[in-house]
């Protein structure tokens, strides 16, 4: 049975045969989150910023256990957004993910960063996004999750025909869209039910893993442009 198989039962959709998407996330050395509309359902406050939700949390932070366990060593996470967003700066400090980028509105110019920082190549890191501004990067990534909704089907369908994406979810990022990209992830990694055991015991693997992720500090790169 397809390993994706609950998923697309629901709705997720992928553009891709399900054995070409497990061969690209054998090269995934990182994982790239867009913050408004993946994270959160794209609202902003008077100063800009988004919140997130702890069931997306959750799953950045199996994702991530899960890719540790399969490549051992921590993959490489940061976010990328157009705005200076002091919720995506607490998060990232919070989970310890290596970067933030913010107030980049031409997306490219942090994904060059982050490939240069981190010595990566754009095959090697996987791209969970939502809208426009993201698809000079998403064209370039490994991997392509894009978090769909009902208000951006005209979009996707033109995302599709472009050739730049490769899963598209079911919820939207108000409704935990991005716990369903990381679950399925996880998925077509094989280990879900590893990653759940040494979690819940809360093992030497996973305070092995948590030690690993806590000693990450993060790095806030912020465009002054």
């Amino acid at each position: 049975m397809s390993l994706l198989h609950p998923y697309l039962s629901q709705g997720l959709r992928i553009t891709r045969p399900e054995p070409e998407l497990e061969h690209r996330l054998a090269s995934v050395k990182a994982v790239l989150f867009d913050w408004d509309g993946v994270f959160n359902d794209g609202f902003k406050d008077a100063e800009g910023g988004s919140p997130f939700s702890e069931v997306g949390s959750m799953g950045v932070n199996l994702l991530r256990f899960a890719l540790w366990l399969r490549n051992g060593y921590l993959p490489k996470a940061a976010v990328i957004t157009g705005q200076h967003n002091p919720f995506a700066e607490r998060f990232a400090q919070r989970e310890r993910l290596h970067g933030v980028y913010m107030g980049f509105t031409n997306k490219p110019e942090a994904f060059d960063a982050f490939l240069e920082q981190y010595k990566l190549k754009p095959e090697e890191v996987a791209f969970i996004f939502d809208d426009v501004l993201d698809l000079p990067v998403a064209a370039r990534c490994g991997l392509r999750i894009m978090i769909g909704s009902a208000a951006t089907e005209w979009l996707v369908e033109q995302v599709i025909a472009r050739g730049e994406v490769d899963i598209i979810t079911a919820n939207s990022g108000g409704d935990n869209g991005l716990r369903e990209a990381t679950d399925a992830m996880i998925a077509l990694l094989g280990n879900g039910a590893d990653v759940i055991a040494h979690r819940t015991a809360y093992s030497d693997t996973y305070q092995r893993y948590l030690s690993e992720r806590q000693a990450v500090a993060s790095s806030i790169v912020r465009n002054a442009r």
